[in-house]
């Protein structure tokens, strides 16, 4: 029998959650509270309602795999395939595996994306179908790191170091948060952290405000009201600090 999953949304022709032309399927769930949440429809594993949309739908493996392979010619050329994302799909394991199989049946480039705020089994069961994984990693500091996600720091960073171990592809991705993450120590810090993980490449997610009236749809304060977004170009230094570091570092 086909496992069933909560989907957010599938969308097609995305260029950032991989190499190449992608399709993103978000799940619904996340065990983060990110006070900079671009999606606060994806954290609550349940189908929502508000103003007028729902967020959320039960749907098969194979309903969504019909989807991703409507692009099979853009991934071929274009070096892309499907992406896992959220929320956090480790929540749904069972549904990541049977997506996972059937792409991998169909030589689909398969990503994972995580915030790695699961038990480390659920990485051991869906590593051996997982192409790559891209690793959210949003601070240095345990303190800060809960206060501004509710989740506590220690596990995550675990779950990265024994990921990296274990020889699966990994981008590490970090989304640079002004007032959170965003200062010169903060890029010191994080890349000495993870050079001493053993991490290879790392993404910098400058800090935008396109999940803004998500939350006004959901009737939820948004702390980041007012907040200047960050581009590519803020981030120089920032990212010199990886490259120092001998990380290769996009942005």
């Amino acid at each position: 029998m086909q496992e069933t999953g909560i989907v957010l949304n599938i969308q097609k022709f995305s260029l950032h959650d991989g190499p190449g032309i992608r399709t993103a399927v978000f799940l619904k769930g996340c065990p983060l509270r990110c006070l900079w949440c671009a999606n606060p429809e994806s954290q609550s594993p349940l189908i929502q309602r508000g103003k007028g949309v729902t967020y959320g739908e039960v749907k098969t493996a194979e309903e969504v795999m019909a989807v991703v392979r409507q692009d099979l010619p853009f991934y071929s050329k274009s070096g892309g395939g499907m992406t896992l994302t959220g929320g956090e799909p480790l929540l749904q394991p069972d549904f990541c595996l049977d997506l996972l199989r059937l792409a991998g049946e169909e030589g689909i480039h398969r990503a994972v994306e995580t915030a790695g705020g699961v038990p480390y089994s659920r990485f051991e069961q869906v590593a051996p179908l997982t192409d790559l994984f891209l690793y959210d990693l949003k601070h240095h500091d345990a303190k800060k790191h809960l206060e501004n996600t509710g989740a506590p720091l220690a596990g995550i960073l675990e779950n990265l170091g024994r990921l990296l171990s274990s020889g699966s592809e990994v981008i590490v991705r970090i989304p640079v948060i002004p007032g959170f993450n965003d200062a010169a120590e903060d890029a010191r810090r994080l890349s000495g952290l993870l050079s001493g993980l053993g991490a290879k490449r790392v993404d910098l997610l400058p800090f935008h405000q396109f999940g803004e009236r998500k939350y006004a749809l959901l009737d939820l304060p948004y702390a980041m009201a007012g907040v200047r977004a960050l581009y590519p170009e803020d981030l120089r230094e920032y990212r010199e600090a990886f490259l120092s570091a001998g990380i290769l570092c996009g942005v």
